[in-house]
């Protein structure tokens, strides 16, 4: 071998024939950590293909290939008859700076950053057979075949090029926005057309993007208290002050809005008025009514959450508020996850011609379309009924859920917890006795493989509320029934 003494360096090389990553790339890796860890320096000669094969006991090209792989990477360099060196462009390496190097990845970054507060995304039931969580749906019942014909045909469809070879809309395709504006006409009683669509991949897209697009740092926004704590970390995100407006059993305090907007200029009104997060309840007409003329005389931006429209057990949902706007005040927002699936990304806003597009120029610095063949498959489900026919199905399966748990939670015993009857939604809102430690509760369930939240994304400075949402529609009955009994054993 050319460099004898170098010899031991290349003994230590580790390679595993069992792994699936290539041993000519094991080998590149090996060397590459010697040339950054000053193992090897700059300039310094390699081992002859030959050489190197016979020390490692493999075959020749895969050295050779390693050295290729290398040398394109800028790392080698080869001398026509003198052979393969370490790059004369790699600086020298202190050793002292570079002992902790591994072949591990990073953890921290070697750069400075402010991290944020913001809580760390629950993961919630996919690790418990039991769960009472925040009021999803059952994917079980949704139109899972449908939905596959429906992609499947966009995909086996003639005119792929002009639907899929190029960059679309940013706002979205046109069927699906077209199909999407039908929809929410007739059962929403909107006035719109496929222009005051907008597709997002869910509700916190639109918000964000809302947010980027219309909100600047030191505008005011008003939300509700409690409320969601995701749309707050949005307005705080911005730069927004965020000052929080309470809520009573008849939805948000429009009194409370009319004080703040005699005192300070108000950009924005983050409101849940359908079912109230978290507390379920609906936002009365009056209070509607005055808040639609509050954001006419004020000229604050309406942020419409209508999250779970859909499902509405007592009576016909009372419309949005975007469905009596007249001065385009109102941003309306809606999900298709809390009808379908959480992990179904598919959300719309509905707005003024004008803010469509101007929303639609700031999410191409963002996404640059979204996924038209989604969007295009959810169309034809819009067009042919499915989504309708599914939906009138599964509101009398979540309702028949929601009368099942809540005669299950009247047996809980007495003094523990109150609750009232939602009149629609996924969830009910449980108010503990305040000798109960919800954190606590959360920890002994999870023990019996039983999940709920431990409330401490409803909690306030000013909001002490012992109080958390229990979702059923994910629940049949039987583990609806389960769940409460384990709930029962550890309030007993």
């Amino acid at each position: 071998m050319n460099s004898p003494i170098i010899n031991p360096i290349f003994t230590n090389l580790k390679i595993d024939r069992s792994a699936e990553r290539s041993v000519y790339l094991q080998v590149a890796d090996e060397l590459l950590a010697m040339i950054r860890s000053g193992k090897l320096c700059s300039g310094q000669k390699l081992p002859g293909s030959r050489d190197l094969a016979n020390l490692l006991k493999i075959n020749r090209i895969t050295i050779s290939k390693a050295y290729e792989e290398l040398l394109m990477q800028g790392w080698l360099e080869t001398a026509v008859g003198r052979g393969t060196f370490v790059s004369s462009h790699v600086a020298e390496q202190d050793p002292e700076k570079l002992k902790s190097i591994t072949n591990s990845a990073l953890k921290v970054a070697g750069f400075i950053f402010q991290t944020s507060s913001y809580p760390k995304p629950i993961l919630e039931t996919p690790l418990y057979n039991l769960h009472l969580d925040d009021g999803y749906p059952d994917p079980r019942l949704a139109p899972l075949k449908e939905f596959y014909r429906a992609y499947r045909n966009q995909l086996s469809r003639s005119g792929l090029y002009p639907k899929f070879g190029c960059y679309g809309n940013p706002a979205g395709p046109y069927a699906y926005r077209q199909a999407l504006s039908d929809y929410l006409n007739a059962s929403r009683g909107l006035k719109t057309t496929a222009e005051n669509i907008l597709s997002v991949r869910g509700t916190l897209m639109g918000m964000n993007l809302v947010c980027n697009a219309l909100i600047s740092p030191g505008d005011i926004v008003l939300a509700e208290v409690p409320g969601w704590k995701r749309a707050e970390h949005n307005f705080l995100h911005a730069g927004a002050e965020m000052i929080g407006i309470p809520v009573d059993e008849h939805g948000m305090v429009v009194d409370e809005i009319r004080k703040v907007c005699e005192k300070q200029k108000v950009r924005m009104v983050y409101v849940t008025p359908h079912h109230q997060y978290p507390t379920t309840v609906s936002l009365r007409i009056d209070r509607r009514l005055e808040l639609l003329r509050l954001a006419n005389e004020y000229g604050f931006i309406i942020f419409e959450d209508d999250y779970d429209f859909d499902f509405h057990f007592k009576h016909r949902p009372l419309l949005p508020l975007a469905s009596a706007d007249e001065n385009g005040m109102v941003i309306y927002c809606g999900s298709f996850s809390k009808s379908f699936s959480p992990a179904f990304r598919m959300g719309y806003l509905v707005a003024a011609e004008n803010v469509i597009e101007h929303l639609a120029k700031i999410r191409i610095l963002l996404d640059r379309q979204g996924d038209h063949v989604l969007d295009n498959a959810m169309a034809e489900l819009l067009k042919d009924g499915t989504v309708q026919r599914y939906l009138r199905k599964t509101l009398s399966v979540y309702e028949e859920r929601r009368n099942f748990f809540c005669d299950l939670l009247d047996t809980v015993p007495e003094g523990a917890l109150k609750f009232r009857v939602p009149e629609g939604g996924m969830s009910v809102w449980t108010e503990f006795d305040s000798s109960i430690n919800l954190e606590a509760l959360s920890k002994r369930a999870l023990k019996e493989g039983l999940y709920f939240s431990d409330g401490k994304l409803h909690q306030y400075p000013n909001y002490k509320t012992n109080g958390i949402r229990l979702g059923f529609a994910s629940s049949d009955l039987e583990d609806l029934s389960s769940s409460v009994e384990i709930l029962k054993k550890l309030l007993s």
